[in-house]
């Protein structure tokens, strides 16, 4: 993989280019982290594609984004990430739009959610955080290569508490805990985000994969997903602890459409355990290192949507 020739550290948005003619696709783009993607991008005269499952939530979101100063427009694509139907639609819908986009951002994520499926049958979480972003990317690569583009995988420091891949049970039928699931589903967000860097390169290709995580940002994904006393106790941390959603994107941004990104870097909050402060390169646990995992995590996603994506 690539690296910077310089470290990226105390990365602000003020540090972005003009982005006229520029497009960007943001799951999750209707609240939180997304949203403030949406608004910073927009801010700088970005074209903005927001996904939301809610289509009722999108509308507002899109009201609300295009009250923001800035040349961009902003459009609407419903997508549900637990259903292949849905992510299968929501790339013919936005095909109509645009032949091609400068980055994808997989934000949109759930946490800790109780044990249930997605429409095609896959653990919850894993299915929502990974492989819903896996089949998105996959189906829309042609249009991130049509402009030498982007992939931003969304992972979390939640990663580091996930040992490793779990290949032989990757739905946890067996041994269901929703902390330990959402960690492995966010170590699977940023094992495939180096896989896919490592590809590329290998390829070489001139588009870049680059993982990001936000920090500990105050979002409604505390309290949409985790239930009892999970619930209680983020309702006091965000308060305590948590920055806010517009300072957790902007290593969104920065991935997505800064200079100073490269393939196969890692960005994210840098001070108080990278739950928040400046953003430049964050701690990668050894985990997220294993490059037999990745290789493993690919060809086990592959196999359980029923394709193969070749790059190069």
């Amino acid at each position: 993989m690539t690296s910077s020739t310089s470290p990226v550290s105390n990365w602000k948005i003020d540090q972005l280019d003009d982005l006229s003619g520029k497009r960007y696709f943001i799951t999750g783009g209707n609240s939180g982290v997304g949203f403030e993607a949406a608004a910073h991008l927009r801010r700088s005269n970005a074209y903005v594609f927001i996904a939301a499952r809610s289509a009722e939530k999108g509308k507002q979101a899109v009201i609300a984004l295009r009250k923001v100063t800035g040349a961009g427009t902003v459009k609407l694509i419903e997508l549900d990430l637990a259903s292949v139907d849905s992510i299968q639609a929501a790339n013919a819908a936005l095909r109509e739009h645009t032949d091609g986009l400068d980055a994808i951002i997989n934000n949109a994520g759930i946490m800790q959610t109780p044990q249930l499926t997605t429409a095609d049958g896959f653990e919850l979480q894993f299915g929502t955080n990974h492989l819903g972003h896996f089949l998105l990317n996959h189906l829309m690569f042609d249009l991130v290569a049509a402009r030498s583009g982007r992939i931003v995988p969304v992972s979390s420091i939640a990663h580091h508490s996930a040992p490793g891949i779990n290949v032989d049970d990757p739905m946890f039928s067996k041994d269901y805990s929703p902390m330990t699931v959402y960690s492995h589903s966010k170590l699977a967000n940023l094992v495939y985000g180096f896989e896919l860097a490592r590809r590329l390169e290998a390829a070489g290709s001139d588009l870049k994969s680059v993982s990001v995580h936000p920090g500990y940002s105050a979002t409604n994904l505390q309290s949409t997903g985790p239930t009892g006393i999970f619930k209680a106790i983020y309702k006091v941390s965000n308060k305590l602890m948590a920055q806010p959603a517009c300072a957790g994107a902007i290593p969104e941004v920065l991935a997505a459409a800064g200079n100073e990104a490269q393939n196969g870097a890692y960005f994210g909050p840098t001070k108080f355990g990278d739950m928040r402060g400046p953003v430049g390169e964050s701690k990668i646990s050894d985990a997220a290192k294993k490059v037999d995992d990745g290789t493993k995590l690919w060809e086990l996603s592959e196999r359980l949507l029923g394709i193969e994506w070749k790059i190069g």
